[in-house]
C-alpha cells in the first residue's frame, strides 16, 4: 500500500470489520511460527476502539491508514509473562537480562507478525506493518497497559484491500545482490546500481521520489533520521528489557 496525494482521499481498507473468527485464525498462525527453545517470548494486542487507533496513529508518525483499517494487531516483545513464571516459582531470571534474550524476544514476534501476514492474505485481508510504534515505546505501552519486561515491537493493520488502490509491486534487490555461495562477496553490491534504476521507475510511477540508495543513506544518516527511535535502548531499560 502506497501513500495517496493530497489531492485524493486517503485509502486502502475498505470498511468490512475483520470478524473474531478470522482474528482466531491470524493468532493460531502465529503460534504455528518457529520459536527459540519453545520459550513464545511474544504476544499480540487486538485492537478495534477508532480511539484507541487514533492514539496509536498520533504516535506512530500520524499515519491515516491505522485508523482507517477495522483491525490493529500491536505485537509485543514479551519477556514479562516468562518473568511473572519466575516470581511465581521463586527461581532467578538473570538470564532475561542479556541482549540474547531481547533479540530472541524480536525473533519470534517478527517469525509469529509473519506467518499472520501469510494467513491474514490466504483470508483476502490485506496487511500494512508499522515500524513507527516504535517512536514512542512508553507512550505506547501506557496506551495498551503493558506491563514490565514488554515493548511493541511494531503494528500491523489489518484489512480487506480497497480494490481501486493499485498499488503496484514494490521492487526487491535482485537475488544476485543478496544471494551469498559459501562464501560473502562484497561484489554482489554491483548489482544495486540497476536495481536503483527498477525502484526509481516504480516510484516515478506511484508520484514517490528517489531510488532505493537514496532512501538508505537518508534513513542512516543520523540520530536525526530515526524518528525518535534513537533513544530505544534506554526505552528497553525503562521498560524492564535492559540487555546486557
Amino acid at each position: 500500500m502506497r501513500a495517496r496525494r493530497p489531492s485524493r482521499p486517503p485509502a486502502g481498507f475498505r470498511p468490512r470489520e475483520v470478524s473474531d473468527d478470522e482474528l482466531t485464525t491470524l493468532v493460531a498462525a502465529a503460534q504455528s511460527a518457529p520459536t527459540s527453545s519453545n520459550l513464545q517470548l511474544w504476544s499480540v494486542v487486538a485492537v478495534r476502539d477508532p480511539d484507541r487507533k487514533a492514539q496509536l496513529a498520533a504516535l506512530a508518525a500520524n499515519q491515516a491508514f491505522i485508523v482507517q483499517a477495522p483491525l490493529f494487531l500491536v505485537w509485543i516483545a514479551d519477556l514479562g509473562r516468562a518473568r511473572r513464571l519466575a516470581d511465581r516459582a521463586g527461581t532467578p531470571a538473570a538470564a532475561a537480562d542479556y541482549l540474547e534474550t531481547t533479540l530472541t524476544g524480536f525473533i519470534d514476534t517478527a517469525l509469529a507478525a509473519q506467518n499472520a501476514v501469510v494467513a491474514a492474505a490466504s483470508l483476502g485481508l490485506g496487511t500494512v506493518f508499522v515500524g513507527a510504534i516504535r517512536n514512542h515505546p512508553d507512550q505506547v505501552a501506557a496506551a495498551l497497559a503493558l506491563p514490565p519486561h514488554t515493548i511493541a515491537a511494531f503494528g500491523l493493520a489489518v484489512g480487506e484491500p480497497d480494490p481501486g488502490e493499485n498499488a503496484g509491486v514494490k521492487p526487491r534487490l535482485p537475488q544476485a545482490a543478496v544471494l551469498h555461495r559459501e562464501l560473502y562477496d562484497t561484489a554482489a553490491d554491483a548489482h544495486v546500481a540497476t536495481y536503483d534504476e527498477r525502484v526509481s521507475t516504480h516510484n516515478t510511477a506511484f508520484g514517490l521520489p528517489g531510488a532505493w540508495s537514496d532512501r538508505v543513506l537518508e534513513r542512516l544518516k543520523g540520530p536525526e533520521s530515526m524518528a525518535g527511535r534513537h533513544q530505544l535502548r534506554s526505552a528497553l531499560e525503562r521498560r524492564g528489557l535492559p540487555s546486557r
